[in-house]
């Protein structure tokens, strides 16, 4: 299916910024934008395989990001000197 949306000049600015930053083209962001926006059906039928393989196609043109280093998510990182 293919929509046309009038926007703003500036509206549209940043929505390629935003777009860039993720190292997705405009079409694809603004997808992702409204896949995250489209609530999940109650009671959908679909099976877990189902359910696996639509989350990975949402997600496959999202740009590959390492896992945090240990350090970065300890405790002392996250709160520093609070809660001692």
């Amino acid at each position: 299916m293919n929509v046309t949306i009038e926007l703003p000049s500036d509206m549209e600015t940043d929505l390629i910024a935003q777009a860039c930053g993720r190292g997705l083209d405009l079409p694809r962001y603004i997808e992702h934008v409204l896949r995250e926006q489209i609530p999940v059906r109650a009671g959908s039928d679909l099976t877990p395989a189902e359910r696996a393989a639509a989350w990975r196609e949402s997600s496959r043109d999202l740009p590959h990001t390492p896992p945090l280093s240990e350090n970065a998510i300890s405790r002392e990182k996250m709160y520093g000197d609070r809660g001692r």
